[in-house]
């Protein structure tokens, strides 16, 4: 058998893992241009003589507009398809990426009011990216294969931080915050216009041949997810009802719960972490840049086992609900430990916990594959929309609630307990409320 399938594997070309290595890519220049922010930071805040309560609210323009715009990104992508929408969205949101870094021109006042608004655009921009992800995923994967793919460009959020944190911390040493923001803006510009070249569905892609194509149709992946809009159904597309139906499933909303906690940890460290080992244990912000790394490493690290992980519990037990919770119970459990580090004095010791429960984040970080595994085939988008919504209200909530306590208490100690709270609501999300993980299919309306 292993013989036969060896022989099979060497005809079929390889193309889906080009298409996830550039989702991979673009996810990380997504996650870097997100984090822009908190390492200019320190420095920014001093210039505009920002307190910690105007950073948290800053910090949160970006998520107001990111969880606004999913629904409709998601729409779009359902509409007029991935390719299309994610290339526009990738050039838009890297020019409003570059100019932040035109605010320190400007008057106090007026440079944080266009710092906000430059940052809520920001996140309208993005607003497709990670939907538009898990629709690629969902397009040319099969199902075996569909948690290590999404675990592998979702790890693209720690892999941001090892290759960009010390080079943004860097340039801001060196040059001058406004820096941060122009070279990244300009690296996701190129990023843009490499992807309109080179990504295609499975059914357009000039590269991939009948082998592979049969594999992936037949392991279950939707071939003729962006089939163009001539050739669809009169009838078919995103409906409202489809909102309502998704919202009305037991198992969905557990999947918006945990993954809105699972992202507590997210904006935690894209937000506050730096600032946090500058203010509250006295690190330089170029030290700060490379400390960042490990534990991003380490999320790095176990998203991709996270995926690896959970789709060999899926071949050896054939339980795709099994195969999803076990990484991301466990995984949220390990997350707890950042409560550790207000319980040690030594950086070493609150790197270690940091490392450590971003190891167990990534772990379980495997919402987008259960996105891909439950997303109704005629709403893939507005699906991930939903998701995403729900998932990165937290990106409002966190670093305002966190502003206001570092602000009422003079330290991060409370902070970092909220975060590994949400981390144990998280798992009792999937152990509790989400049940069976299974495709959603919708009812067709009358």
């Amino acid at each position: 058998m292993s013989a036969v399938v060896s022989a099979a594997d060497v005809k079929r070309s390889r193309v889906r893992l080009f298409i996830v290595t550039m989702l991979f890519l673009v996810t990380t220049v997504n996650y870097a241009d997100r984090a822009t922010l908190s390492i200019a930071g320190p420095a920014l805040s001093k210039e505009l003589h920002l307190d910690p309560v105007a950073m948290g609210y800053i910090f949160s323009a970006f998520g107001w507009s990111y969880v606004i715009a999913q629904v409709p990104g998601g729409w779009l992508l359902d509409r007029y398809g991935s390719r299309i929408v994610y290339a526009f969205s990738i050039i838009v949101w890297s020019l409003f990426t570059l100019m932040q870094g035109w605010v320190g021109f400007l008057g106090a006042g007026t440079a944080v009011a266009m710092l906000f608004a430059l940052r809520f655009l920001v996140g309208i921009a993005e607003a497709p990216s990670f939907p538009a992800n898990a629709r690629i995923v969902a397009a040319w994967f099969p199902g075996n294969e569909r948690g290590t793919a999404s675990a592998f460009f979702n790890s693209g959020q720690y892999f941001a931080t090892v290759i960009f944190a010390p080079l943004m911390g860097w340039i801001a040493h060196d040059y001058g915050w406004r820096y941060v923001f122009f070279v990244m803006g300009a690296l996701g510009v190129v990023m843009g216009l490499v992807w309109i070249k080179t990504i295609y569905g499975p059914k357009e892609h000039p590269s991939i041949n009948e082998a592979e194509f049969d594999y992936i149709k037949e392991g279950g992946a939707l071939v003729d997810l962006d089939t163009p809009k001539e050739e669809r159904a009169p009838d078919s597309g995103p409906k409202w009802d489809h909102i309502r139906q998704l919202l009305s499933n037991r198992m969905m909303l557990g999947v918006y719960l945990g993954q809105y906690c699972i992202n507590t940890l997210t904006y935690f460290f894209l937000t506050w972490f730096p600032v946090y080992l500058v203010k509250e244990r006295g690190l330089s912000i170029l030290q700060a840049g490379f400390v960042a790394t490990l534990p991003a490493l380490c999320g790095f690290i176990g998203g991709v086992l996270g995926g690896i992980i959970s789709d060999a519990i899926l071949r050896k037990t054939g339980s795709l609900t099994m195969a999803r919770k076990i990484p991301i119970v466990g995984g949220m459990l390990l997350s707890m430990a950042i409560i550790g580090c207000n319980y040690v004095d030594g950086q070493a010791l609150v790197i270690g916990f940091m490392a450590l429960a971003f190891f167990g984040k990534g772990i379980g970080a495997l919402g987008w594959a259960v996105v891909s595994d439950t997303s109704p085939k005629e709403a893939g988008g507005v699906s991930g929309g939903l998701f995403n919504t729900f998932g990165n209200l937290s990106s409002i909530t966190t670093p305002i609630v966190i502003g206001y306590i570092v602000a009422a208490t003079g330290s991060f100690n409370g902070a970092l307990v909220f975060v590994g709270v949400n981390a144990l609501v998280a798992a009792f999300a999937y152990l509790v409320v989400v049940g069976q993980i299974q495709r959603v299919v919708l009812k067709r309306s009358s």
